[in-house]
């Protein structure tokens, strides 16, 4: 009786989890499929590949691995994808995908093979951390440009935007409301300021009407990648630095969730299971999946096993049907969710040992050339290829490890051969 007592007590506990990481995580069908919009791809198609992904990845996660996680398109894994990748290289959407599809599967074989470990203690943290960061910086200006909050400016590369605009009243009036919320730290914060931001974009007359409801026969459920870049070298250099950051991203977070859970034994599984669910990203139309930051709230809520997964599975595949009204969302409703996220993502820095010159200089590079070039891969050839180069000028060569000094090398190639072509 008493076991039967606490597996009811568990049962209500992994689906209480599962509620709450799916009202802390929806935000992303809004988010995510804006981002891809600016890459090319119809927004209620975003919204779709999305929602697909998402319920996937937690179907897969709770199956597989068991563990109450949830899998979505990664905040600043989507900005690499549209901005730096298809933007970046002027590729079309469907090339992007293949891009994702290449990186995924070199995801899954340092998943599946000892490459992982590998890879985990080659590269310095000081570098991995600094992607992170970068990240963040590039997800604030994205979030500050969306709600017109900065704009290119006449005599310098931004400005404010105007203050007394509709747009710009709009986005500080959601960006405050954001702010509070997640101050309070109340649950589904994000969620709530979608909805306040959407309102309140309705008073200042941005708000349009609802959108079409998703037709079945006609909504492409499959997305067919197109790979005729694969032999160019410009592709490699696209598929190159999302892996990097799917494998480091995955790994960080996976880690840290399971510690947080006690169970560090379910730690391969998991990690496959972000990985394969990567790989599917690329198929149904998006940004590859990662196990999400908030997969602590789950955790924290009370989650133990696959069941919370489970529950989020089937309440983002319910999504498709809340399309119309998801599209309403403005972008106003959208940026501060961005300079949050980025906010959060900066805050990393404190793990860079800023008083060793050696690791910061090349770090800073990172942190500062993902958004002032606007694209993270060129941000993180910068770090690379300086690493090697500050480590050897500062007598510390016995440091470097052959991983780092490839990467900087084919980082450095890769430049070269762009500034010969132009």
């Amino acid at each position: 009786m008493l076991n039967q007592h606490n597996s009811q007590h568990s049962l209500r506990k992994d689906l209480v989890a599962g509620l709450i990481g799916y009202f802390t995580t929806v935000y992303i069908v809004a988010v995510n499929s804006q981002i891809l919009e600016d890459a090319g791809l119809p927004l209620e198609n975003g919204m779709v590949a999305t929602i697909l992904a998402s319920a996937v990845g937690c179907l897969i996660m709770a199956l597989y691995a068991n563990a109450p996680m949830v899998l979505i398109p990664g905040m600043g894994v989507n900005a690499l994808f549209a901005y730096s990748i298809v933007e970046g290289k002027g590729m079309e959407f469907q090339e992007g995908l293949a891009v994702v599809i290449i990186a995924a599967i070199l995801f899954l074989i340092t998943a599946f093979t000892k490459l992982g470990d590998w890879l985990k203690q080659a590269i310095p943290e000081s570098l991995k951390i600094a992607i992170t960061v970068g990240l963040g910086m590039f997800l604030t200006l994205i979030g500050l440009e969306k709600g017109g909050i900065v704009v290119k400016g006449e005599h310098s590369l931004i400005a404010l935007g105007n203050p007394s605009s509709a747009l710009v009243i709009t986005s500080l009036l959601t960006l405050f409301v954001a702010i509070f919320l997640f101050a309070k730290n109340v649950p589904g914060n994000f969620l709530i300021t979608m909805i306040v931001g959407t309102i309140i974009a309705h008073f200042t007359g941005l708000l349009d009407g609802p959108g079409q409801s998703i037709n079945v026969t006609e909504q492409q459920w499959v997305f067919l990648p197109s790979f005729e870049g694969v032999t160019e070298f410009s592709f490699w250099m696209a598929v190159f630095p999302l892996a990097i950051v799917l494998i480091f991203e995955n790994m960080g977070l996976i880690h840290g969730q399971l510690d947080m859970l006690e169970q560090r034994g379910k730690f391969k599984k998991s990690y496959q299971a972000s990985a394969f669910t990567a790989l599917t990203s690329g198929f149904f139309g998006t940004s590859p999946t990662v196990s999400s930051a908030e997969s602590a709230a789950v955790i924290a809520s009370g989650g133990k096993t696959g069941r919370a997964s489970l529950l989020m599975a089937g309440l983002f595949l319910s999504t498709i049907l809340l399309i119309p009204w998801i599209s309403m969302v403005p972008s106003t409703a959208i940026s501060p969710i961005l300079i949050i996220v980025g906010a959060l993502m900066v805050q990393n820095i404190k793990e860079i040992p800023l008083d060793n010159l050696s690791e910061a200089m090349p770090a800073f590079l990172i942190i500062v050339m993902i958004p002032f070039t606007y694209s993270i891969a060129d941000g993180m050839a910068f770090g690379f290829i300086a690493y090697p180069i500050v480590k050897f000028a500062l007598g510390k060569q016995r440091e470097l490890s052959t991983p780092v000094v490839l990467i900087a090398m084919v980082f450095l190639v890769e430049l070269i051969i762009r500034s010969i072509g132009h």
